[in-house]
């Protein structure tokens, strides 16, 4: 009863090197900061002045620095449908080199392969959902690696993190429910609802990325004006960058879920103010996990884009394999 990340086919055991770097919350305060304030000092050593007296050599030409800012976390687990993604600080025009400075190792192994968005982002996926139970090893060997004219990386260092259970989830935006379904055993069907018809959701699959027990929702930010500003969101896990969510929802009559969709976009499930861990919202919070895909259908709207959150899956094996520079 789950589903595959558009039927793509299985890759086969080599495992490819990869660099790659994505800033976001899961990659974690300490990682995130550290990683820049480390450039930073090197920038800041890099570029700085100085006389130079009569007959000295000339000064060398300043190197600027590049760093990749990666998830998930180290020593997390994560579920099936995580994609490994980096962020880099500067625009890298040599993706090649970059590339090849990454390794992702697993046990069992698989093929990675990366796929670039733009010049500064880079996510790495196999062909379809990592298998439950795989330990991965992504190993960043950047340090000297010319990523730009006079820009070289930083870094040396590994990542590991384990792959959890297998959980996936469909929302059916027609039937208003949510069908959870764990290493292939229904778990639960909740009701929802989904965007509206003047704010549609997503079709697709989408990834889990963040989770807040309680947040802001301002309607501002995502461009709805003053449409809504809610303080206290409960159970809110982030889907797309574009500001998608699965939420807890207080403000709604309790007949509206699994009957009619009223939302901006994002997917409600029944709660109370302040959270309950009793709801059909805090219960998928609290089984729910940082890579965990979310697939919707029968939603009047697009497919989301495969850079809009960790949408990747949403591209067949050779799509994705057509945006790696090793390919």
């Amino acid at each position: 009863m789950g589903f595959r990340a558009d039927a793509l086919p299985r890759g086969g055991r080599v495992v490819t090197g990869i660099v790659s770097t994505t800033a976001r919350r899961t990659t974690g305060a300490r990682t995130v900061l550290g990683a820049l304030t480390a450039a930073a000092l090197l920038l800041a050593g890099a570029c700085s002045g100085g006389s130079h007296p009569k007959g000295a050599d000339a000064p060398k030409p300043p190197r600027d620095t590049f760093i990749g800012v990666f998830s998930p976390e180290d020593r997390s687990t994560v579920g099936t449908g995580m994609i490994i993604s980096l962020r880099f600080n500067r625009h890298i025009t040599d993706r090649s080199a970059v590339e090849r400075g990454i390794t992702v190792t697993t046990v069992p192994a698989l093929t990675v392969a990366g796929h670039w968005f733009g010049d500064d982002r880079l996510d790495l996926r196999p062909a379809d959902f990592w298998p439950a139970g795989t330990r991965i090893t992504l190993s960043l060997r950047l340090r000297g690696v010319q990523g730009a004219p006079d820009t070289y990386g930083t870094q040396s260092k590994d990542v590991a993190f384990l792959v959890g259970r297998d959980q996936r989830s469909t929302v059916d935006a027609v039937e208003h429910t949510m069908t959870v379904v764990r290493g292939g055993h229904l778990l639960r069907v909740l009701p929802v609802t989904v965007g509206s018809p003047e704010h549609t959701t997503y079709n697709g699959v989408m990834v889990i990325f963040d989770k807040y027990r309680v947040t802001r929702m301002n309607g501002r930010t995502v461009g709805f004006g003053g449409e809504y500003d809610i303080p206290d969101v409960p159970h809110a896990m982030r889907l797309t960058t574009s500001g998608t969510f699965v939420h807890g929802n207080y403000w709604s009559p309790p007949e509206v879920f699994g009957e009619d969709n009223v939302s901006h976009g994002c997917i409600g499930l029944q709660d109370r103010k302040g959270g309950g861990d009793d709801t059909p919202a805090g219960w998928f919070y609290d089984n729910s996990l940082i890579g965990d895909a979310v697939r919707v259908v029968d939603s009047d709207d697009r497919v989301v884009d495969p850079d809009n959150g960790l949408g990747g899956w949403n591209l067949s094996w050779p799509q994705w394999l057509a945006g790696s520079a090793l390919h």
